[in-house]
């Protein structure tokens, strides 16, 4: 059993930067890939960013791409979500995701495809 517990979300303006921390604890006996979804109000969670276990590989949703980098720390059990030149557009709850991968270079895009799930963090992007 994973627990993951976002934090780095607040109030930005337009043009500026945030960087989303998730923190891994519990069981890790299984390698794990990561996920970055957000949801704004009245809309269905959707995927923004996604990593493969080990880095190997990456996903960024088109709203997002080369604005947004995906990263994780594995001696600390973290992956990151760095946001720059940040839109209104932009505004939502930020939840991390993780599911088990079997292999290296594997991303997962949909949301049945991850079992644990953290409680989000409010990222707010004023003009």
């Amino acid at each position: 059993q994973v627990t993951l517990v976002e934090s780095g979300g607040g109030l930005v303006q337009a043009g500026g930067s945030l960087r989303l921390s998730c923190a891994a604890s519990g069981r890790t006996f299984s390698s794990y890939a990561m996920g970055w979804f957000r949801q704004a109000p009245g809309k269905e969670r959707q995927l923004v960013a996604a990593i493969s276990w080990g880095g190997d590989s990456n996903f960024y949703a088109d709203s997002v791409k080369g604005r947004f980098t995906i990263s994780g720390d594995n001696a600390k059990n973290t992956v990151y979500l760095q946001m720059n030149t940040l839109k209104p557009e932009d505004t939502a709850v930020y939840y991390c995701a993780a599911a088990i991968s079997g292999a290296r270079g594997l991303v997962f895009t949909k949301r049945y495809e991850y079992e644990w799930w953290g409680q989000g963090t409010q990222v707010t992007v004023s003009s």
